[in-house]
């Protein structure tokens, strides 16, 4: 027999959330061009990657993603 899986509401709520918490991170980074934009172009690569890390792995992202499939926060 074929069993029905019922979808789970998490996906579509997290994904949502994730949407907003992305407009605001991008919202944050942007707002410091303005003092970013007078450094070497080096120092502002560098800036940029360890904002865009930060979002995947320290921040909400990766816990949000592991919710979205377990549940849990973990």
């Amino acid at each position: 027999m074929d069993r029905i899986v019922t979808p789970s509401w998490r996906k579509p709520a997290g994904m949502l959330i994730i949407l907003t918490l992305l407009l605001l991170w991008c919202v944050a980074i942007v707002s410091l061009s303005g003092l970013v934009g007078r450094w070497h172009w080096a120092l502002q690569l560098a800036f940029y990657i360890a904002a865009g890390i930060a979002w995947l792995w320290l921040l909400p992202m990766r816990r949000m993603l592991s919710w979205m499939e377990t549940g849990r926060f973990r």
